[in-house]
């Protein structure tokens, strides 16, 4: 957790909480698909529309949710949406252990985290915007994505290790457990945060809830930016319940072995997200999203040429080191640019909309790939999103110059006592 620029004990003690949930995400990489796929022995169908419902109906409970943490206290917020998540997740084992589990159940957990989801980073980035001078904020995003990244390399292989001794639920506990233990150590940042004021009318309006998708279409540059993203998270996302039962199901590969697969080049990730502020400052933002946005497009295509045994893990291996070292560059600058052009009083609704658009065409892409799937092969289907995937360069950004926050920026939205 050190860093050579330090960014003051409050932020240390919130990079140690995302910590924490990180690696508990880890450890579940893809639980609920896992459980579906070997205690409830569900289909290429039935996984899909998991992962698919879920997000869809997640993203429209997070719909309003976004205008409501705009104007309340973010850590309360987040330390409430960690808890949702610990309770939703901590059913499914006391549901297995009872012998009640469902794919009802699975379901409805799904949309819960996914909700949760969508608000507490719509807290957290509000909430890091105004805790991180905007000088420092590129650095801070680069620490959350090289800890995203290196918990991804930890987590799957020991989740898959786990589930092979201990049964399929055990990492849906330790995945919890994080949420429970990330929502003490937010609790414990301490300092000053007073309520947000409203600037305009005492009460939520139907207009708030728009607020976000506003700002985001009238950018020059986050516009093209929010398009791409949601295209390009859409298709790979949409690839990813079908990878699972093309490997664990059709060939045969073990739980670790999966886990390892997609684990192993997430390094690639890790080093991309060490090397973005340095090249962020070399060539600027924009050329660094523009290049590393076209690069990570590339790639996934490779995954519909895998094959059973050692050759099959090695393809995975090399075209996911290419996807995740491209993605490890472009995220934390992406949210560095969205946060330095978005201003402080509607930081929380932009997230939220991009986030709720982005759940929404993942939900989308997966309903249609899990159908294709059905209808071709899944080998088939991720071929195809494969190649949509080597379109989406066009849909980024060419302008360089835009414009910045047009209000003032606030002094501290948070005491650093």
């Amino acid at each position: 957790m050190a860093g050579r620029r330090g960014l003051g004990r409050r932020f240390g003690r919130l990079w140690a909480a995302y910590a924490v949930s990180s690696y508990g995400t880890g450890l579940g990489f893809g639980a609920i698909p896992l459980i579906a796929i070997l205690v409830l022995h569900s289909g290429p169908t039935q996984v899909a529309a998991l992962s698919a419902a879920g997000r869809a109906v997640g993203a429209v409970v997070a719909v309003p949710l976004g205008p409501w943490v705009e104007f309340r206290r973010k850590r309360p917020v987040m330390v409430a949406m960690d808890l949702a998540r610990f309770a939703a997740l901590m059913s499914v084992p006391a549901a297995f252990a009872l012998g009640w589990l469902s794919f009802a159940q699975l379901l409805v957990v799904s949309v819960v985290v996914a909700a949760a989801n969508i608000a507490f980073n719509a807290a957290s980035g509000a909430f890091l915007k105004a805790l991180v001078p905007p000088e420092d904020l590129l650095v801070a995003n680069g620490r959350f994505e090289s800890t995203t990244w290196s918990a991804t390399v930890v987590g799957p292989p020991l989740g898959g290790a786990a589930i092979a001794m201990f049964g399929p639920v055990t990492t849906v506990v330790a995945d919890a457990v994080s949420y429970l233990l990330s929502a003490l150590g937010i609790r414990a940042i301490g300092g000053t945060e007073p309520r947000p004021a409203r600037t305009a009318a005492p009460r939520l309006r139907a207009g708030d809830l728009l607020e976000g998708w506003r700002h985001i279409l009238s950018h020059p540059v986050l516009r093209p930016l929010f398009f791409n993203s949601i295209v390009v998270n859409g298709l790979i996302m949409a690839s990813e319940p079908l990878l699972a039962v093309l490997l664990l199901g059709r060939l045969g590969f073990a739980p670790w072995q999966y886990g390892l697969a997609f684990a192993a080049p997430c390094v690639g990730g890790l080093v991309g997200s060490r090397l973005a502020r340095r090249l962020a400052a070399r060539f600027g933002q924009h050329r660094v999203m523009l290049i590393a946005g076209a690069l990570r497009a590339c790639w996934s295509v490779g995954l519909a040429f895998v094959r059973p045994g050692v050759p099959g893990i090695v393809l995975i291996i090399v075209v996911q080191l290419g996807l995740v070292t491209c993605c490890g560059v472009f995220n934390p600058v992406l949210a560095t640019y969205r946060l330095d052009h978005t201003d402080p009083d509607r930081v929380a609704r932009t997230l939220s909309a991009w986030s709720v658009s982005s759940s929404a065409a993942i939900a989308t892409l997966t309903a249609v790939w899990g159908l294709l799937a059905a209808v071709t092969s899944p080998r088939t289907a991720i071929a195809v999103a494969g190649v949509l995937l080597l379109a989406t360069p066009l849909l980024l950004p060419r302008r360089e110059n835009a414009p910045r926050n047009t209000r003032k920026q606030a002094a501290s939205l948070i005491g650093r006592g």
